[in-house]
């Protein structure tokens, strides 16, 4: 993957569709490196191609964000000069202190159009190890016309015939390396097209795949509040509820897990934080960012601080904050708001700490009769169920913006 001026590019493996050693490379341009792409299991290398004032800025974001397969290259001047550069990582040794092995086939996606999914990425990388090269298209959208030299109209094309080519675009390494070989001066300072490098100096004709609404880029400044917006929805979307064995409390998530089904993707589990669960350990390396953690009030505080050690050494707090909601279960035979000032403070305290590590806590008392069900309760008194589920949505929503606080629920 090679990204200039902010331009990356990214090399993987994708094990099912390739044997024998054979890789592919990703090229990114526009941006930096998303948590996407970072996360899909065939990418294992990954050059962020940069202009020479970027380079220093690019280090400390992949340092600041913990990635481990990244190389920084200097960019060039144009698109295709960047992308040049990223691909002669593979085969030159001025621009990289060493070669890295040459991918079978390489992708080359703007990092602008940050919501790409793996399903687009596949569908290019395998019509490309057919056809050579392969690339993304969308439906125009608005009529192309064009202008003759009085400014007035010359013609218009019949937009149900023409696409808008998009990203990803793959290719065979061998074929767009030595398209750029053979390019111009004129081609690497003026062309935008890769497919079209492909079919000029190669004569290969790629094939074209029908990509998603969300290949839309980043362009202008109002593109960032949208970007914005997509990314808190779609974090806010799916909530992973976790107990640990006791039936009592486990019988709480499960109605919990009921009553919020209908309304966010939400699974719910009973584990002993205590031991390194394999299937907590799935959930963490996959796109949930909001947990609620249910214990008895004894031992919630405890349970919660090893969830978020948990979760800090699984790096997931590092590209996104992860919201933790730690649903005290306060079984007596009085009701009554007996949370004491000490423990007010050290839960405090604990959410002021784990704030810092990109962990963001909020807190919740549900206070019920030992004589009166659970399910009775929830009946009577459905606000908590309500209220997870509004802290779930609003406050991931505003999380970069908001304290951190306790609000207890009687």
């Amino acid at each position: 993957m090679v990204l200039s001026d902010l331009q990356g590019y990214l090399y993987s493996e994708m094990s099912k569709t390739f044997r024998g050693g054979q890789s592919v490379a990703m090229v990114f341009k526009d941006t930096q490196v998303t948590a996407q792409d970072v996360q899909i299991s065939w990418i294992s290398d990954i050059i962020v191609v940069v202009s020479p004032e970027n380079i220093e800025t690019m280090k400390s974001i992949i340092e600041k964000y913990g990635h481990k397969r990244v190389t920084v290259v200097k960019g060039g001047i144009t698109r295709h000069r960047s992308i040049f550069n990223g691909l002669k990582v593979f085969a030159e040794n001025e621009f990289s202190n060493h070669l890295l092995q040459k991918p079978e086939v390489v992708i080359i996606h703007d990092a602008v159009r940050p919501f790409v999914e793996e399903d687009i990425l596949s569908k290019v990388v395998i019509a490309a190890k057919e056809h050579g090269a392969a690339g993304a298209i969308r439906p125009l959208v608005s009529t192309v016309i064009a202008s003759a030299a009085d400014g007035c109209l010359d013609h218009s094309l019949e937009r149900a015939r023409y696409r808008a080519s998009e990203m990803p675009q793959a290719f065979l390494f061998d074929i767009i390396y030595e398209a750029y070989q053979q390019c111009t001066d004129y081609d690497l300072d003026y062309g935008t097209e890769c497919l079209h490098l492909a079919l000029k100096y190669c004569k290969t004709n790629a094939k074209l795949v029908e990509g998603t609404a969300d290949l839309w880029k980043v362009t202008y400044k109002r593109d960032l509040y949208a970007a914005e917006s997509i990314i808190k929805d779609n974090l806010s979307q799916q909530v992973c509820v976790i107990t640990d064995v006791k039936e009592a409390v486990a019988q709480v998530a499960f109605l919990l897990h009921d009553s919020l089904k209908s309304q966010i993707k939400v699974e719910a589990i009973s584990v002993s934080l205590s031991n390194n669960d394999s299937h907590l350990q799935n959930i963490f390396s996959g796109q949930c960012y909001n947990f609620v953690c249910i214990n008895d009030k004894k031992y919630a505080i405890q349970e919660t601080q090893q969830l978020a050690d948990m979760l800090e050494k699984s790096n997931v707090p590092l590209l996104y904050p992860v919201v933790l909601i730690s649903v005290h279960l306060d079984v007596s035979e009085n009701i009554s708001f007996s949370i004491g000032m000490e423990e007010l403070a050290r839960i405090k305290k604990f959410a002021r700490e784990v704030k810092k590590k990109n962990i963001l806590v909020y807190g919740l008392l549900i206070q019920y009769k030992v004589s009166l069900h659970f399910e009775s309760y929830i009946s009577e008194h459905p606000f908590p169920v309500q209220d997870l589920l509004k802290v779930i949505k609003s406050f991931c929503e505003s999380a970069s913006k908001s304290d951190v606080v306790l609000d207890p629920v009687i």
